[in-house]
């Protein structure tokens, strides 16, 4: 599922739709700055569904060096990857 495949993305809308994915799934209201993984709401295993959410959704490959944890411990950190991979051009290689 392809979220604003035409439209600009902005940080607010990422954070927000992120949000949503994650509140949806873990059952659990979290801040955009949270740490993820130390606060327990989420594990690395979990991680992969989130690197498989955001390239279906955003239209990006994750790969190599964009993998680390780092990537995925907070919801402020998701967006600014998925931006940075789209503004690359490496958007469609997913």
């Amino acid at each position: 599922m392809t979220v604003h495949a035409s439209t600009p993305l902005s940080t607010e809308t990422l954070q927000k739709e992120i949000l949503g994915f994650l509140t949806e799934r873990i059952k659990t209201d979290i801040e955009l700055d949270q740490d993820l993984f130390a606060s327990g709401v989420v594990s690395s295993m979990f991680a992969m569904q989130l690197v498989v959410h955001l390239e279906d959704a955003y239209d990006i490959a994750i790969v190599g060096a964009d993998l680390k944890l780092d990537n995925f411990r907070t919801v402020t950190g998701m967006a600014a990857l998925v931006l940075r991979l789209k503004d690359d051009g490496t958007a469609g290689n997913a």
